[in-house]
């Protein structure tokens, strides 16, 4: 199966997923800690980013220190504060308050000294508009700006205006070919307010897709096809992003074929594929 939906109530505080199919090049987990609590891995072939989604806390990355990371009270609450470690690195994380972070890796086995990326290294793109129902800024926290930095790992955090699709128009990224890479991706989704949902479509080339209601602290995780998401009106949603190339770390989109007329009629198009870099 190259494509899994995993429900918020079977991902609470726990390994979501960790190099497993149907992303093996993905390890994502969240991991909520009350003020004092820690938590410590190691991870010896993936590179990973810690990002607090909430709550602030101090990350100890082999002998390097990083302190008082995060503080934001929500992902509605500001840019990330987050750290990179890279393989086989031992990572502890201690809450100064409450927190929720979530770790976000990539295969990779190449040693890489540690960083962090603070919210002005953060680099956005606004893509969209209300008006073709497509508009959704994207936060990158590992993306062109720390290329020389890291392996093959991508991160991002999207934000999806009420009754927007994002990842559209539909493209996949699952064959290295001229016009296309090889990728996996993550997705893990809130809503403002909670109650809030949308859908997501998948599909193969040519098959019938498959639609999956999304609902706040969904994750959903593919290696292969055609992945356009929608929030319904009313709500807007929140889609922390992970990408891992199989090949190469820079990301090169595949529009369908019927659908790249719609390419010139979307804002930021050529702005959003160029962050991926």
């Amino acid at each position: 199966m190259s494509s899994q939906m995993i429900r918020a109530y079977d991902n609470a505080n726990q390994s979501i997923l960790a190099g497993d199919e149907p992303a093996k090049r993905i390890h994502f987990n969240l991991v909520k800690l009350g003020a004092g609590q820690s938590h410590t891995y190691r991870l010896p072939n993936f590179e990973t980013a810690i990002v607090p989604l909430s709550g602030r806390c101090d990350i100890d990355v082999d002998t390097t220190t990083f302190e008082a990371i995060g503080g934001r009270k929500g992902v509605w609450d500001g840019l990330a504060d987050s750290v990179y470690a890279g393989p086989d690195a031992k990572v502890t994380i201690t809450a100064r308050e409450d927190c929720e972070i979530a770790v976000a890796g990539g295969r990779w086995s190449e040693p890489m000294p540690a960083f962090r990326i603070p919210p002005g290294d953060v680099d956005m793109v606004d893509v969209g508009s209300n008006e073709t129902k497509s508009r959704r800024r994207i936060f990158h926290i590992l993306g062109n700006r720390q290329a020389d930095r890291v392996g093959r790992l991508l991160v991002s955090e999207l934000y999806a205006d009420e009754g927007c699709w994002s990842g559209y128009p539909p493209h996949k990224h699952d064959t290295d070919q001229p016009g296309e890479t090889a990728h996996e991706e993550l997705y893990h989704w809130r809503f403002e307010p909670q109650t809030g949902f949308g859908t997501q479509l998948w599909y193969e080339e040519g098959q019938e897709p498959h639609a999956h209601v999304t609902r706040h602290g969904d994750t959903f995780a593919f290696s292969t096809g055609y992945h356009p998401t929608a929030t319904s009106p009313g709500h807007a949603s929140y889609i922390f992003t992970i990408l891992v190339g199989k090949t190469q770390r820079s990301l090169v989109q595949n529009f369908e074929e019927k659908h790249r007329p719609l390419m010139g009629k979307i804002p930021g198009i050529d702005a959003m594929r160029a962050k991926f870099r």
